[in-house]
């Protein structure tokens, strides 16, 4: 189980602290077992659309992952292989996460949004053996399993349907009795396609301590969870975000979760739940708050909340605000990718500075570099990189799956570098400035659209935007934002030089966007991250 950590002393504490990472490790049986040994010891509180609620303890899960790991033994999957696990949030998903870890099979997680075209790609590349998904999906990937040879077994959760196996049924039927695998901490444990700006998506690789052992580190210091906490994290579970906050980190602590088993968002049903269960932590992408932010949240009480994280992207100053007005919980942001476990956060015991992405996670030797792997001066804007010589820290990703090439070039000297830009404060405080391709370079300045981003936000007349490069004639690219208008506002060309307006007043001028477009809809990766390549290439004519 996870090292009880509370970090009070965050200077002392990431001093002193060291990665604890034994020869075998495995998740099911070192944590999940560990905590089933309290009978009564929750670990879900699962409620649907429908008012139907099921509570499962630790003890729950470690016997259905059992059952379930039997099952899927006996359709010829074992150790090593890889099964794609598809589904929303269905409490079943927590248990084939399981069974998958204690069998030492490689886990392929995706969202239930997935195309047909999707799920071909994903099986071949991954050379999958198994599926594990519900009704919707196995539609769709009946339509292109000709051409996926590698998947032998198909398990159905929620129904019956010709040529699959039904979830329920065979569990039920199964044995008990199942040896846990003996998996070593660098033997493989999941692969996540990312979502990427770019190019088809890359198969981030994780052993079984770099993501199991590794969110220690999200779930007790960023998290700061406790054995008594119920927590929820709105999040699909397609998204590395999930086996970030809605598996490894709070069970690490023996935190119970809650999940909202739902085919859409609903800010009005989230704020209610929110208020009638007895939440005390809750993790949200940025796009989630900007969303319950525009609510009426005059006269709603949340009694039992005291600690809230976002991720993704950072959070707008003016959304973490509103949030604190409402709640009395400031939203700590978090930084990290499906390549790490959290990097760098606002950590409880820091002083929090809005816009900021807090300082580096314990356990990270983390930087600010140039182009030649040096680590720059504060309030330097450059590559947000981690060390990994001479000591390769946990919670790193192993590789991108059976791509040499590309793992090779997000190295550099002795960096790891994330893709993204940053600087640093005097005080060691991160700031996102953007990707390093989502830079706008217009007129010698490099502007960074998140900063205008948040000076639009501010404007009640904004509900969300987008700032990409457009070009332009003259200065060869300038600022263009697209723009989602707030409930009772009506785009117009007055409102589109208010807002530019506003722009110049609450950052340098030079920033406004010269450009603006009005849209109903903003396009976005499954994990709810704006994808800014689109748009930006929709401005270039790619």
């Amino acid at each position: 189980m996870s090292q009880q950590f509370n970090m009070i002393d965050y200077e002392k504490t990431y001093k002193e602290f060291k990665w604890e990472v034994p020869e075998y490790f495995n998740f099911a049986g070192d944590v999940i077992d560990k905590w089933a040994e309290d009978p009564d010891k929750l670990a879900m509180w699962w409620v649907d659309d429908d008012g139907n609620e099921v509570k499962k303890t630790f003890a729950d899960i470690s016997r259905a992952s059992r059952k379930f790991a039997n099952v899927l033994k006996e359709q010829g999957v074992g150790r090593g292989d890889v099964v794609m696990v598809i589904l929303p949030r269905n409490y079943e998903w927590w248990e084939a996460f399981t069974a998958c870890i204690r069998m030492g099979a490689l886990l392929a997680p995706g969202a239930a949004q997935l195309t047909a075209k999707d799920l071909d790609h994903r099986a071949n590349t991954a050379r999958a053996a198994c599926i594990i998904t519900n009704e919707e999906v196995a539609a769709k990937f009946d339509e292109v399993q000709v051409h996926c040879p590698t998947v032998r077994a198909k398990i159905i959760v929620d129904g019956q349907r010709e040529g699959w196996i039904a979830y329920t049924d065979a569990v039920e039927k199964a044995a008990e009795a199942f040896e846990t695998v003996n998996t070593k901490s660098d033997d493989n444990c999941l692969v996540y396609f990312t979502s990427g700006t770019v190019g088809m998506p890359k198969m981030a690789l994780h052993t079984h301590a770099s993501y199991p052992i590794g969110h220690q580190v999200t779930g007790a210091y960023w998290l700061d969870l406790k054995p008594d906490d119920l927590h929820w994290n709105i999040s699909d579970t397609g998204w590395a975000k999930a086996a970030w906050s809605s598996y490894f980190g709070p069970w690490h602590c023996g935190a119970a979760q809650f999940i909202h088993h739902t085919n859409r968002f609903d800010p009005g049903k989230t704020l209610e739940l929110l208020a009638q269960y007895p939440v005390t932590v809750m993790c949200s992408a940025p796009t989630i708050y900007r969303m319950l932010a525009l609510q009426d949240l005059t006269g709603l009480k949340f009694p039992h909340l005291r600690h809230c994280v976002g991720a993704g992207e950072p959070l707008n100053p003016e959304i973490i605000e509103v949030w604190k007005a409402a709640t009395g919980c400031i939203i700590r942001d978090g930084y990290g990718q499906t390549e790490t476990v959290l990097l760098c956060g606002s950590f409880p015991c820091i002083e929090p500075r809005f816009g900021s992405m807090g300082k580096p996670s314990p356990g990270f030797d983390l930087h600010v570099v140039d182009d030649d792997g040096k680590a720059l001066p504060p309030n330097s804007e450059g590559d947000i990189a981690v060390r990994v010589r001479p000591e390769r820290p946990a919670g790193l990703f192993k590789e991108y799956w059976k791509e040499p090439e590309r793992t090779a070039s997000v190295y550099r000297g002795d960096w790891y570098l994330t893709g993204d830009r940053a600087y640093v404060d005097e005080d060691g405080y991160f700031w996102f400035v953007g990707r390093a391709d989502d830079v706008i370079l217009t007129s010698g300045y490099r502007i960074g659209p998140f900063e205008v981003e948040s000076a639009l936000i501010e404007h009640p007349a904004v509900a969300e935007s987008a700032v990409v490069s457009s070009p332009d004639e003259t200065r060869g690219e300038v600022v263009k934002a697209y723009i989602i208008t707030a409930p009772g506002f009506t785009p117009s060309d007055d409102l589109a030089k208010e807002l530019q307006d506003h722009v110049k007043k609450v950052t340098a001028p030079y920033k406004y966007p010269r450009k603006i477009e009005f849209v109903e809809a903003l396009p976005k990766t499954i994990s709810g991250k704006i994808r800014r390549v689109e748009l930006r290439n929709r401005e270039w004519g790619r």
